[in-house]
């Protein structure tokens, strides 16, 4: 088949790998146009735009809309068009052109964690299995006819990070696997169903604040969810009296030390301690604000942390 491939992000660039492989043929990448990043804010290509350049695929970065957009696409003339992570809304006019439809790749077992976010609060919530599914976009949010599924368990110490790689990986499969039997004719799409559904909204850095006043497995699953986008934080009460951030790597719960309370650090030579409302955490990488990532133990060691210092606790004025 002649493939429109849509996506931008690096769990994208899998696929277009395995669609590059496949027996099908990619004959434009869609992509989000350059955007600014780092300090100097300089126009960065998307992961997939670089990887389609490689392999000297045509690449679009306009937004899928306009007469102009639908002339480009009708003369592609395209069977499918496979969507991962591209990150704009497609119009009911652009989702009508190719003949088999847009096919989507969500990272997630629908009709559980529709959204943008559905790894980190998967994570969040404690699921114990989540997975890939691949259907046809429609204009509901993710709400579309199922065309295939994996799933994947979700082990004690994943972070998003490690979820979604993994995903990127065998969802890349599944999604090539799904093209081929819809090109065979051996494929029918099933309507989602009507029980089960959640919705994943995008994390945002309000929703990575950590609350030391929860158990610590709570504590941990919002940590390894937000790693390592947004990036869990709690406040370090400075002399000063102002907050100061700080960025938290996944933590470890500590069931034998419940002699903290709820935000409580105990700064050891090798590790850091906080209490929740059960037990404590043992405190991975923290990186303070404007500074990279390191131990815990050593930014307790630099920060001269005062013995009585609780995590998260507001500053009197």
């Amino acid at each position: 088949m002649r493939l429109l491939f849509a996506g931008t992000p690096d769990t994208a660039v899998p696929t277009l790998d395995a669609l590059l492989a496949s027996r099908h043929e990619v004959v434009a990448v869609l992509t989000r146009a350059d955007a600014p990043a780092g300090r100097g804010r300089r126009l960065v290509p998307s992961p997939v735009r670089v990887r389609a350049e490689d392999a000297g695929v045509p690449v679009l970065t306009e937004r899928p809309r306009g007469e102009e957009f639908l002339a480009t696409l009708r003369d592609l003339d395209v069977d499918a068009a496979p969507v991962v992570a591209y990150g704009e809304i497609l119009r009911p006019d652009v989702l009508a052109v190719p003949r088999l439809g847009w096919v989507n790749l969500h990272f997630s077992v629908l009709p559980a964690w529709r959204g943008a976010a559905p790894v980190q609060r998967a994570i969040i919530s404690g699921d114990e299995v989540t997975g890939a599914t691949t259907f046809l976009i429609e204009e509901g949010l993710d709400s579309g006819p199922v065309l295939g599924t994996a799933t994947e368990t979700i082990r004690p110490r994943d972070t998003a990070g490690d979820l979604l790689g993994r995903l990127a990986t065998s969802g890349a499969g599944l999604l090539v696997a799904t093209l081929d039997a819809l090109e065979d004719g051996t494929l029918r799409p099933r309507p989602q169903p009507a029980d089960g559904v959640t919705h994943a909204a995008k994390l945002t850095p309000a929703d990575a604040h950590v609350r030391w006043d929860v158990p610590a497995l709570a504590v941990d699953r919002l940590v390894r969810g937000c790693t390592p986008a947004p990036g869990a934080w709690t406040t370090v009460p400075g002399p000063d009296g102002a907050p100061v951030r700080l960025g938290l790597g996944p933590v470890t719960p500590q069931p034998d030390v419940t002699d903290l309370g709820p935000g409580e650090v105990r700064a050891g030579k090798r590790d850091v301690l906080v209490g929740t409302a059960t037990h404590a955490v043992r405190l991975g990488d923290v990186a303070p604000v404007g500074r990279k990532h390191m131990p815990a133990a050593d930014w307790a060691r630099g920060a001269r942390l005062p013995q009585d210092l609780v995590l998260g606790a507001e500053v009197a004025a």
